[in-house]
């Protein structure tokens, strides 16, 4: 998997552009928030988010990680949530199936976000395709210009299909989607590489974290990682 993922990114992960990542000079410049610019939250509520790290459930260091990180995003952004994982259903297809936008993409709106993590539960599987794949087809419609998707997952996927895979099928469509991926508390290594060709084959960032501060750092760095990429330069 390992030699798979380096020919991958070989194949499908384009140069970097200049066009793409201006220079940043202090003097003379500042950031300004482009308006087609979104990033869309995708967030596992799997039952494993129940299990306890550092005296607290998984779920509960996450949704108390994105609170906190929500304040620091340019409120003109954005910004969307989706939760996986959080209903169980009657057939295991029900469950593989449990993927809802709980915040549709607009204007960052804290208390919004805030109300929906704190009214999710983990339950069930994790739908980690099928949630890519609902937000390709819906969750984007209507939006020009690059979208970001930061996926947090604390599994592979375990509904029978690739991750992987859809998006290597993505990229030969369309350009303008980058996931970054948070690999949360995960050791299995073809989970890990499974996620990490996600992010990669996208030219998304691909993070590690197993304790409450390096979950802080990779949710920051994303979300600071698409400011830079996506800003534009305006001269005062």
């Amino acid at each position: 998997m390992k030699k798979l993922l380096y020919l991958l990114i070989i194949l499908f992960i384009p140069a970097v552009y200049a066009s793409d990542y201006g220079v940043y000079s202090p003097y003379g410049y500042e950031y300004s928030s482009l308006p087609d610019e979104m990033t869309l939250f995708i967030l596992d509520f799997s039952n494993s988010m129940s299990e306890f790290l550092e005296g607290n459930s998984k779920a509960e260091m996450m949704i108390e990680t994105v609170k906190s990180l929500l304040p620091k995003i340019n409120p003109n952004s954005m910004v969307g949530l989706r939760v996986y994982g959080h209903k169980v259903g009657f057939t295991p297809l029900d469950a593989c199936r449990a993927s809802s936008l709980a915040v549709p993409i607009g204007k960052l709106d804290t208390s919004l976000i805030n109300s929906a993590l704190d009214s999710t539960h983990p339950r069930g599987m994790t739908p980690i395709t099928f949630s890519l794949k609902q937000a390709i087809k819906y969750d984007f419609v209507g939006f020009t210009g690059k979208k970001h998707i930061i996926l947090l997952t604390d599994g592979g996927e375990n509904c029978d299909e690739s991750p992987c895979k859809f998006v290597i099928s993505l990229m030969k469509l369309r350009k303008d989607v980058k996931i970054d991926v948070i690999a949360f508390n995960i050791s299995d290594e073809e989970d890990l590489d499974q996620l990490q060709c996600t992010s990669l084959v996208t030219g998304g960032k691909f993070y590690t974290a197993n304790t409450a501060a390096e979950l802080a750092r990779s949710l920051e760095n994303s979300s600071n990682a698409y400011k830079k990429v996506e800003a534009k330069i305006i001269m005062k």
